[in-house]
Order: C-alpha cells, then sequence, then structure tokens
C-alpha cells in the first residue's frame, strides 16, 4: 500500500500521454496530408468526443463495478494505444484519423476515470491531495507528447505514437500487476439521469458543478492554443525562432506542479478557497492576454504563459473534491459521471469558437473569449459564502 498511490501517478502519466499525442504531430501531419487550418480543432474534439462517449457508455454498464478496475485500467489502456498507433497506417485519410482519435478517447475514460477510482478505493481520507497528484499526472501526460517531439526530431511524426502506445501499455500493466482492488472497493448502481437533476437541487453542488463548467471552458481550448500561440508569435518575430515542442511541454506540463501544490494547501485552507483563487486569476489571464500577446518583449511572454499554466489548472483537482463532496452519496456515481460529460462537452464548443475566430479575429485578441467561462464559474462559486462539505 505504501507505493499504491505513486504506482496509480505514474501509470496515469503514461497512459494519458496519448490524450496530445495527435496535437504534438499537427505540423507533420497537415504538411503530409494538406490539411485545413481548423483540422487541429477537429482533433481535439474528436477525442473529446469519444472521452464523453466512453465515460457515458462505462457508467450506463457500470464496468468498473461489475469487473475489477484495475483489469478495466489495462484493457483500456492496451485498446486506447492501438487505436492510437491506427494513425500510424500509411495513406491514411483525415475522416480515419478523426476516427482513430475518438476511439482512443473512448478508451481514455476506462484510463483517467477508473485511475480515479482506484485511488478512492484505496485512500479515504485527504482525497483532494491524492486527486492533486492524480490530476497532475494527466497534466504531465497531455504535455509529454510535446517533448517527445523533440526527441524524435529527424525522425517520422510516426514515431511520437509509436513511444505514447508503448507507454500506455507499460502504465496499464503496472496497475494489472502492481495494483488489485482496493480495501474500499464499493460496488455502485448504475447510472440514473434523474440523479444529476436531484443533486443540482444542492445549492452547494450546482455551485461547484457550474465552477467546474467554468473551468472547463478554458481549460482544454488554452492547452490546443499554446502551440499556436507560440507559432504565431514565431511568425510575428521570425528572428526569435521559439522552440515551440519544449516550451509546449513546459507551459503545460508546470500545471502538474500546480495541481499538486493546490492539493497540499486544499487540506489546509479548503478546496473552494483554492479553487476560486485558481479561478480568479486564470480569469485575469484571459483579460489580460491582449497586453501580453502584443508585447514585444519574449521573456513577458513566456512568463506569461507559464502563468496561466499553473493557474488554469490548479482548481481543477479542487472541483473534483467539491463535486464529489456536495453530490448525495447514494447516486454520487451518476452525478459525478454527467458533470465531467457536460464539462469534457463544454471543451468541444470552446475549442471550435476558437477555432472559427482564428482568422476573424487578431489572435491577440482571440483568447478573450475563453474569459467566458472563468467568469461565469466565479460567480457561480461567490454566490456561495460557505461549503457544503468538510474538506
Amino acid at each position: 500500500m505504501r507505493f499504491t498511490l505513486p504506482i496509480i501517478i505514474v501509470s496515469q502519466f503514461l497512459c494519458t500521454s496519448l490524450w496530445f499525442a495527435g496535437n504534438s504531430i499537427i505540423s507533420d501531419l497537415a504538411n503530409d496530408l494538406h490539411l485545413e487550418h481548423h483540422f487541429l480543432a477537429n482533433l481535439t474534439s474528436s477525442i473529446q468526443l469519444g472521452f464523453i462517449i466512453g465515460t457515458l457508455v462505462f457508467a450506463i454498464f457500470n464496468i468498473s463495478d461489475r469487473l475489477s478496475p484495475s483489469l478495466v485500467f489495462f484493457i483500456c489502456s492496451l485498446l486506447a494505444g492501438l487505436f492510437n498507433l491506427g494513425m500510424t497506417l500509411k495513406s491514411i485519410q483525415p475522416i480515419e484519423i478523426l476516427s482513430f482519435r475518438l476511439l482512443t478517447g473512448f478508451f481514455l475514460a476506462g484510463i483517467y476515470p477508473v485511475g480515479m477510482k482506484i485511488a478512492s478505493d484505496y485512500f479515504q481520507v485527504g482525497l483532494g491531495k491524492s486527486l492533486g497528484f492524480l490530476v497532475g499526472a494527466l497534466v504531465f501526460g497531455t504535455a509529454f507528447p510535446h517533448l517527445l517531439k523533440i526527441f524524435t526530431i529527424g525522425f517520422p511524426w510516426r514515431y511520437v505514437l509509436y513511444v505514447t502506445t508503448t507507454l500506455s501499455l507499460c502504465g496499464g500493466l503496472s496497475i494489472l500487476f502492481f495494483v488489485p482492488d482496493g480495501p474500499y472497493r464499493k460496488f455502485g448502481q448504475k447510472l440514473k439521469f434523474a440523479a444529476f437533476t436531484n443533486a443540482f437541487r444542492n445549492k452547494n453542488f450546482r455551485a461547484a458543478s457550474f465552477g467546474y463548467f467554468g473551468h472547463m471552458w478554458e481549460l482544454y481550448a488554452l492547452w490546443t492554443s499554446i502551440p499556436m500561440i507560440l507559432i504565431s508569435y514565431n511568425r510575428n518575430y521570425p528572428n526569435l525562432n521559439l522552440n515551440v515542442p519544449l516550451l509546449s511541454f513546459l507551459i503545460i506540463g508546470s500545471g502538474a506542479i500546480a495541481c499538486v501544490f493546490s492539493g497540499l494547501f486544499s487540506t489546509r485552507f479548503g478546496a473552494r478557497k483554492i479553487a476560486t483563487i485558481s479561478l480568479f486569476l486564470s480569469c485575469l489571464c484571459c483579460l489580460t492576454s491582449p497586453f501580453f500577446l502584443s508585447s514585444e518583449s519574449v521573456v513577458l511572454l513566456i512568463i506569461f504563459l507559464f502563468f496561466w499554466g499553473l493557474v488554469v489548472i490548479a482548481d481543477s483537482p479542487m472541483f473534483s473534491t467539491l463535486v464529489a463532496g456536495n453530490a448525495p452519496e447514494d447516486s454520487r456515481g451518476s452525478a459525478l459521471t454527467i458533470v465531467n460529460c457536460i464539462g469534457f462537452s463544454i471543451t468541444i464548443v470552446s475549442i471550435q469558437l476558437i477555432s472559427f475566430f482564428t482568422e476573424k479575429i487578431n489572435f491577440q485578441y482571440l483568447y478573450l473569449i475563453l474569459a467566458i467561462g472563468p467568469i461565469f464559474g466565479l460567480f457561480a462559486l461567490l454566490g456561495r459564502k460557505k461549503e457544503g462539505a468538510s474538506l
């Protein structure tokens, strides 16, 4: 049990490296297949949609309760990796790429949420801190393909997919062999859509959910946009020649540190306070982004993007903790599933909206759109002066 949480964390990181594997090679894909500029948005939206569908299917059929969660995690790590590998097929067409991304996302639903379930089966005390580490692993895994892109320079873009598939298999095997079902494992009920409406009558649950929705509006749209922001800056200042893959990895990956510290701070200050502060700071980043994105100082830009990368994700484990803590105990699984599905559905809308306005708005003003989510979330959180659960 001593090494259980570290193993889960590492396995989550290895498997979630699949999430943005396609994003990290988009430039090579675009060159090889002559893709249109909006294909990146469609690529990201496909894996998000797959994750949404997968989450609902896994919940409806109660898969992680009927079967061993560790076994489910392993099987999904294998299948997600195989569909990730499908993108390496010769003469692949754009529609096939999007299909493979959707299927990869579908089986990621058996990795990220199931990994959290495995952790909750072992750790009932200090769940917020544990979730901080697990979300941190997701963030680092999401950023990792950008780092792989650097190491595979000079090699075909398919090597990024070979490596991430191998990492996913290693993560699944680690859970299968070293993390058996936890001592606090409980068999949940089948998904009940009415559970969400019942839970939503609770003002604290509603505030936490709205805060989470606002957070999700901003999060994945920003992660998708980080390389595009750096590429645009390179175009405006060609003498700089910024290392886009390295900086993308560092900016997105730095959020893992924020998740860990927000989880630790939550044990002292409470999840709601940490979530509110983080959401406020990320909202401030959205609103001030035109100033920094138009700055001639590359140092100022990089510092700003690093700060934004930290605060945009620091509230994620806090919202997971708040939503879980305020959901009805007898239908918590159903309520959490539907909240997550709505949250990831929102990411598709914001990603597509950013893509739609890319050629219609100067890029320095484009990310003001992302402020809509945090402002909405802050109104929800600040409307509740008191948390509804002891966190």
